[in-house]
């Protein structure tokens, strides 16, 4: 378990982060941007559950964490191909 107030102020700026990442979602001017900034939401996101896990002593988090990075990769690599139109 970690102390309660080092948990909000993580939580906090996970939350700051993830707010100007949707800024950067609506106002980016190309799909780059966006995309890098939904990835920076769904790693905040990551964020979040690893926190609240540790808060609450939770053993299945680690599995949860470990899964949804390697899909989050996998997606950042898909859409990097996508918008490099398929060239190698």
């Amino acid at each position: 378990m970690i102390p309660d107030i080092v948990a909000i102020i993580v939580i906090a700026l996970l939350a700051i982060a993830a707010a100007l990442a949707v800024v950067r979602v609506v106002v980016g001017p190309t799909g780059g941007d966006r995309a890098v900034a939904g990835d920076l939401i769904f790693f905040g996101f990551i964020g979040f559950v690893a926190i609240f896990g540790l808060m609450f002593a939770i053993d299945a988090v680690l599995d949860i964490i470990l899964v949804a990075a390697i899909l989050g990769f996998l997606s950042v690599l898909s859409l990097a191909r996508l918008l490099q139109g398929k060239q190698r």
